[in-house]
């Protein structure tokens, strides 16, 4: 008896002095008496140990617990080991978890949940797919946390047909009224995209909660549905439910991407009074709205306010003035930042760019590099595109040194932007080269760069050759087309690109407005002025690009009179007409001796539609006056130009005249052109 009591005395004082330095937040020192101690403790206070060391990620001290507790318990409880499980779990050393985990010879649904949680918490998705398969292999019941886990899984590693499985056992277990799991549902099915799945389910939930909708809300902006999360936002205001300052910033960041500004001053008067407009996460997204809907000054108001200025909204006002063409503003901005990083760097030198102040941006990467070393693949783009605009291939293999020797080379977009450099700095031979290094690595923009090199230097056989070599490695996009149409029209190619259009048709590409326009200038320059307009109809909308091609189609094709039905057709439609329009009608007026009516549009250039006619038009002009005799309009169109008439303008006057005995005009025109060659050789 007398033995037990000591035994139970020497068992309390430990617990006492174990407690003690706990309450001192002392833990290792409380570790360390406990692992010196030749007695157990209370399982009770293994438990509470295990969940301080898991709060303070202490790795050391929990395995410490461990070993005391498995050398005073061989068959330790449970549950004991199940904390055990969690604590190396929160504490990210895996292989702890899974060693103990495997090392129990007898587990419950805690242990498989403790295990499962662990590797979804540290990124371990697969692994925790994996895990959940050999529990039901076990014939364990999951339970909500269970599925929970692995629905998080699921949802980062994109497994939508695991994830439909999982949905229907959480009907068939009765846990269809478990907000957290209907709304990691919603989540798992808008992370794969499947945003009908998503609506359906979160329309369903029958209590939603703050996170319901903030899932809903993120969702639809990530699969660029602005217009729905704004609208998901403003339904989450009317249920009464106060956003969270995550879901306000999302709801702001989804007004930028249609440009919805009198919704985002609605939501910014919202986030004021609901006291948000302190959070930084909140005023940084209303910061970069205002600035993406080009409402500058807003930014600017809001950055100005006292306790609002961080990195992030220094970094994001720099990019607004550079991005608005505003470079001395930017510079003096970025000049006054307290601090920058390489984001702020990278944001003044493509203000530069972007300006196309090519010298400037020039010596700003000079000053940069001089300044910090910090030199992402953003920045090496950047200055790739720098050496583009100065037309520098010396410097671009100067740049290309360097991304050698400081591993960037492996880099898909700084090897683009390498491509695009060589390429448009006519340096085929080092493109072609770099081309093949890049074998490992490239992807469909490393094509279409090669592609449109060849295109735009008239090697058009060329081209079609790379296309057959493409489809070995990548699918090839819209903007493959595009440039493979145009090189079957350059070389009317007509079998060729009707293969193409049928390879676009067979293989669901969709063809998009761009496509459209390159297939109607194919069809129109192959003398296939049917297709064109077969082609055109078929489309679900007309901008004035393809209009353009149709009316240029049409022209090419002596199709006058269908021009002015098609301009008539296009003014009905609301399509605002630019100079390229013009262009083309006065042609094709010129082609019908349409003498009256191109005189009227021409005037209406600028009195209708406020276009200022530029050489193109004016030649067109002179040329429908002259091929139909049209004097007295030739000579009166001439003294009202704007502009002084061009050599070739003035020899098709003079060649007019002197065919029509129009002597005064003739005679100006001599002189004129007389002036104009003189000028000329002077030079």
């Amino acid at each position: 008896m007398k033995h037990f009591l000591n035994k139970f005395s020497i068992q309390n004082n430990l617990v006492t002095s174990v407690c003690n330095y706990l309450k001192e937040n002392r833990l290792k020192k409380a570790i360390s008496i406990l692992y010196a101690a030749p007695e157990p403790v209370p399982y009770s206070l293994y438990a509470h140990l295990f969940l301080i060391c898991s709060l303070n990620h202490a790795i050391v001290e929990a395995r410490k617990v461990e070993s005391h507790l498995v050398s005073f318990s061989p068959t330790p409880p449970q549950f004991l080991l199940n904390r055990a499980i969690e604590c190396y779990g929160k504490c990210g050393f895996l292989n702890d978890a899974r060693e103990l985990f495997d090392e129990m010879p007898h587990r419950d649904g805690g242990s498989w949940n403790a295990m499962l949680t662990a590797y979804s918490q540290n990124g371990f998705s697969n692994k925790a797919l994996e895990l959940f398969l050999s529990m039901n292999q076990a014939e364990i019941l999951a339970n909500e946390i269970t599925y929970a886990s692995v629905l998080g899984s699921c949802a980062a590693d994109l497994e939508l047909n695991l994830s439909r499985q999982i949905h229907v056992l959480i009907l068939k277990r009765g846990f269809c009224g478990n907000v957290i799991l209907e709304s990691s549902l919603v989540d798992v099915y808008g992370k794969c995209k499947v945003m009908s799945d998503a609506r359906l389910m979160f329309d369903e939930i029958q209590n939603k909660n703050v996170v319901s909708w903030n899932v809903i809300v993120r969702r639809y902006l990530e699969v660029g549905n602005g217009e729905e999360a704004v609208r998901m936002f403003f339904k989450m205001l009317s249920a009464d439910i106060r956003p969270l300052n995550f879901t306000f910033a999302n709801a702001v960041i989804a007004c930028s991407h249609f440009s919805a500004l009198k919704e985002a001053m609605q939501i910014h008067g919202i986030i004021t009074k609901n006291n948000f407009d302190g959070d930084e996460v909140v005023v940084g997204s209303l910061i970069d709205t205002y600035i993406k809907c080009r409402k500058l000054e807003y930014a600017r108001k809001i950055f100005d306010q006292p306790g609002k200025r961080d990195l992030i909204s220094w970094t994001c006002i720099l990019f607004g003035y550079a991005k608005s063409g505003r470079i001395g503003e930017a510079h003096e901005f970025f000049s006054e930042m307290p601090e920058r990083n390489i984001i702020s760097w990278n944001g003044m030198l493509a203000g530069y760019t972007c300006s196309l102040l090519w010298e400037e941006a020039y010596d700003f990467a000079i000053l940069m590099r001089r300044t910090t070393k910090d030199i992402d693949h953003v920045t090496l783009g950047l200055l790739l595109n720098v050496c583009t605009g100065l037309s520098d291939v010396y410097l671009g293999k100067q740049v290309h040194g360097f991304i050698y020797r400081h591993g960037f080379s492996s880099n898909i977009i700084v090897s683009n932007a390498l491509l695009d450099m060589y390429c448009k700095c006519g340096n085929i031979r080092s493109a072609r080269v770099w081309f093949y290094v890049m074998s490992r690595w490239r992807d469909i923009v490393s094509w279409n760069a090669l592609l449109t090199s060849y295109a735009s230097r008239g090697q058009n056989e060329q081209v079609m050759t790379f296309f057959s070599e493409m489809q070995w490695e990548t699918r090839p996009s819209e903007f493959t087309f595009g440039i493979l149409l145009t090189a079957c029209a350059n070389i009317f190619d007509i079998d060729r690109g009707k293969q193409i259009h049928g390879f676009m048709i067979r293989n669901g590409f969709e063809i998009d407005v761009v496509t459209k326009g390159a297939l109607v200038n194919m069809y129109s320059k192959c003398r296939w002025v049917e297709y064109a307009m077969r082609v055109f109809k078929k489309a679900s909308s007309h901008d004035v690009v393809l209009w353009n091609s149709i009316v240029f189609g049409c022209c090419h094709n002596g199709r006058g009179r269908e021009v002015v039905d098609l301009f008539s057709l296009m003014e009905k439609e609301g399509i605002k007409p630019d100079n390229v329009t013009f262009h083309g009608i006065l042609l094709a007026c010129i082609c019908e001796g349409l003498v009256k009516l191109g005189t009227q549009y021409f005037d209406s250039m600028s009195n209708k539609y406020c276009i200022i006619p530029r050489l193109e038009h004016y030649e067109c002009m002179i040329e429908l006056y002259s091929r139909y005799g049209c004097m007295k309009e030739l000579e009166n169109f001439v003294k009202r130009m704007p502009v002084d008439p061009t050599v070739p303008m003035l020899r098709k006057i003079f060649d007019v005249c002197r065919n029509h005995g129009y002597v005064q005009l003739g005679e100006w025109a001599a002189k004129q052109l007389d002036l104009s060659l003189n000028v000329v050789n002077s030079k």
